[in-house]
C-alpha cells in the first residue's frame, strides 16, 4: 500500500518555527530521493527541499535557504522539515513525495507521481 502522511502544520506568526513530519510507506521511502513541496493559493506547486536518503545530500530552494532544514530517519521511514524564521510567503499546503534524481535530488515537482498525500497546511501571519 502506498501512503504518505504529512503533519505538523498550523498557524504561526512571522518569525516563528514549525516542524513538519512525513510518514512514508516503505515502498515509497525506498526511493533514493525524497522532497518537500508546497503549493500556495493560486500558485503552482514548487519544490522546497530535497534529500538523498543514502548520502544525506540536501538541496533547497533559494527562498528557504538558511531557514529550512530537511532531514530523515531511515529506520522509521520518516522525513522532516524544520522551518525557522517563517515568512508570510511560506504560507501554503506542504507535501512530501519522492524527488526526481539519483545522486543529486532535484527540486523539480515529480509531475508523474500519482500518490500525493493530503499535505499539511502552514499559515504564517505577519
Amino acid at each position: 500500500q502506498v501512503s504518505l502522511v504529512e503533519s505538523g502544520g498550523g498557524p504561526v506568526q512571522a518569525g516563528g518555527s514549525l516542524r513538519l513530519t512525513c510518514h512514508a510507506s516503505s515502498n515509497i521511502y525506498g526511493n533514493i530521493c525524497m522532497g518537500w513541496f508546497r503549493q500556495a493559493p493560486g500558485k503552482e506547486r514548487e519544490g522546497v527541499a530535497s534529500i538523498n536518503l543514502r548520502s544525506s545530500t540536501t538541496a533547497y530552494a533559494d527562498s528557504v535557504k538558511g531557514r529550512f532544514t530537511i532531514s530523515r530517519d531511515n529506520a522509521k521511514s520518516v522525513l522532516y522539515l524544520q522551518m525557522n524564521s517563517l515568512k508570510s510567503e511560506d504560507t501554503g499546503q506542504y507535501y512530501c513525495a519522492p524527488a526526481v534524481g539519483g545522486g543529486y535530488c532535484s527540486l523539480r515537482v515529480p509531475l508523474g507521481f500519482a500518490y500525493w498525500g493530503q499535505g499539511t497546511q502552514v499559515t504564517v501571519s505577519s
